[in-house]
């Protein structure tokens, strides 16, 4: 089976890459020449994984999956969301985002938060939706290397490090997206 992840972030696709097995042939959009940016103008998480999906079945015609992805600070009325990778502008500049969120967040000791992660998957006829939920918290600093986007200050329920602190394999077994491909790798099985 072929199968397009439609990202062009990188860090996504090594997680993703862990996780699908080898029955599965994951193509990237740079696999199948698609350069573009693909546009993502929906107010939901699941709307713009599925804009994501059809543009790539349209134009393409590849089976495929993509995600998106949003912190939710329960203080900041669920903001960043579905404008994480934008927060603190167009350049999706991870340190800028940090900076703005803990600057929002400072003096403010409920930093719950969580990360969702909305995979859509079109393949056939079929379209289907996966939603994976990781619980937290906002550290007061980013801490760790590891990782990418708000990682260095987001810390999983019931652990005391950062995702950036984690190995690329803790953090997909207990994080959002890799719950949210299991499910996808699940439904692929049945």
């Amino acid at each position: 089976m072929k199968l397009v992840f439609a990202t062009h972030n990188q860090n996504k696709l090594v997680e993703v890459r862990l996780l699908v097995p080898a029955h599965i042939e994951l193509l990237s959009l740079i696999d199948i020449g698609c350069n573009e940016d693909i546009p993502e103008t929906s107010d939901t998480l699941e709307g713009n994984a599925i804009l994501k999906t059809r543009y790539i079945k349209e134009k393409y015609g590849y089976d495929c999956f993509a995600d998106d992805t949003g912190l939710e600070v329960l203080a900041l009325n669920n903001s960043p969301g579905v404008y994480s990778a934008r927060y603190a502008g167009p350049t999706k500049d991870a340190q800028a985002n940090i900076s703005k969120l803990l600057s929002e967040l400072k003096g403010i000791t409920n930093r719950d938060a969580r990360f969702i992660t909305a995979i859509a998957l079109k393949i056939n006829d079929t379209d289907k939706l996966f939603l994976g939920i990781c619980n937290g918290s906002i550290t007061n600093s980013p801490r760790g290397k590891s990782g990418f986007g708000y990682d260095p200050i987001f810390k999983p329920k019931g652990f005391n490090r950062t995702f950036a602190q984690m190995s690329i394999q803790q953090k997909i077994e207990i994080g959002h997206r890799g719950k949210a491909i299991r499910l996808l790798i699940d439904f692929l099985s049945e």
